[in-house]
C-alpha cells in the first residue's frame, strides 16, 4: 500500500504545481491517501474554506498543519466543521479542531495524526506524551499511522521520531519549508524525513519574495510578506507500507514547473 504526503503548500504557485503534478503521481504510485500540509496554501499565510475545498477536489484526503493554521480567521469555526482538516494536537485544551484523522477502505484503516514541536517555537504541551495519549486512543481497526511532525529544530524531529519508531508506520517533518535529504526507514519500521519541504516557488525565499526578507534582515523593520512570483517546485515524499503497519520503503518527491 502506498502513501504520498506532500510539504507545505504555499499559495497560489504552490497549489498549481500541486494540481499539474499530481494526476502523474497518482497513476504512478496509485496511493491508497494522500495527505498535504496545508497551513500556507491561502496566500501563504493560514488556510481558507475555498482553498481546502480546492486542493479536495485534486484528491487530497486530508490536510495538516502548524503554527500557521489560524492566520485566517474563518479558520477559528471552519476548523471544527471540516474533520479533513486538522491542527497540531498539543495545543493547549480548548482549541478548535481536531488532531487525528482516519481513513478508512477495503485495504486499510489508515490514522492521520497532527503534533508540533517546542524548540523555537511557542509554548505548546508536550509532543511526545500527547504522541503517546493518540495512539493510545486510536480505534483497534487502526493498521497504519502517519504522523506530520511540524517543527523548527531537526533534533526535536528526529527525537521524536526515534521515540515512535516501531510504534507508527511514519514520521513527517514539515514547517521548515527546506527539503531534506535523510529519507530513511529507522531500525523498528517507521519511515521518516526530517523536512518534506514544500510546494511553492522556486526562487522566493521559503515562499516569500526576497526583497521582503531581505531588507528585513538588513534595517530589522517589519514588512508586508507576498508570495514570491515565477516557477515553483513539488516536494513530498511516497511511502511504501507493510501490512504489518511499517513502512517498507521511502521516496522523496521533488517535480519542477517552468511556467
Amino acid at each position: 500500500m502506498n502513501v504520498l504526503v506532500l510539504g507545505d503548500i504555499f499559495g497560489r504557485p504552490g497549489r498549481r504545481v500541486v494540481a499539474q503534478h499530481l494526476p502523474q503521481l497518482k497513476e504512478a504510485f496509485e496511493p491508497e491517501l494522500i495527505v498535504a500540509n496545508g497551513e500556507n496554501a491561502a496566500g501563504g499565510f493560514g488556510l481558507t474554506k475555498k482553498v481546502a475545498e480546492e486542493l479536495f477536489s485534486l484528491g487530497i484526503h486530508v490536510l495538516t498543519s502548524g503554527n500557521h493554521i489560524w492566520d485566517q480567521k474563518e479558520m477559528y469555526t471552519y476548523i471544527g466543521e471540516e474533520p479533513r482538516i486538522l491542527r497540531p494536537a498539543n495545543y493547549p485544551p480548548g482549541v478548535p479542531g481536531s488532531s487525528v484523522f482516519i481513513h478508512r477502505s477495503e485495504r486499510a484503516s489508515v490514522a492521520v495524526l497532527n503534533l508540533m514541536g517546542r524548540v523555537f517555537m511557542a509554548d505548546y504541551d508536550c509532543p511526545f506524551r500527547k504522541a503517546d495519549q493518540l495512539l493510545q486512543e486510536l480505534p483497534k481497526d487502526v493498521t497504519h499511522v502517519i504522523v506530520d511532525f511540524h517543527a523548527e529544530a531537526t533534533s526535536e524531529k528526529i527525537a521524536f521520531a526515534r521515540y515512535l519508531d516501531g510504534r507508527v508506520s511514519a514520521v513527517l517533518g514539515t514547517h521548515t519549508h527546506v527539503a531534506t535529504a535523510d529519507q530513511q526507514i529507522l531500525p523498528k519500521g517507521t519511515a521518516y524525513v526530517t523536512d518534506l519541504g514544500m510546494c511553492g516557488p522556486v526562487h522566493g525565499i521559503l515562499g516569500v519574495e526576497p526583497d521582503v526578507v531581505i531588507n528585513k534582515f538588513l534595517t530589522q523593520l517589519p514588512g508586508r510578506f507576498a508570495v514570491a512570483k515565477g516557477p515553483a517546485f513539488l516536494n513530498g515524499v511516497a511511502i511504501m507500507l507493510k501490512n504489518d503497519g511499517t513502512a517498507e520503503e521511502i521516496v522523496r518527491l521533488h517535480f519542477k514547473n517552468f511556467s
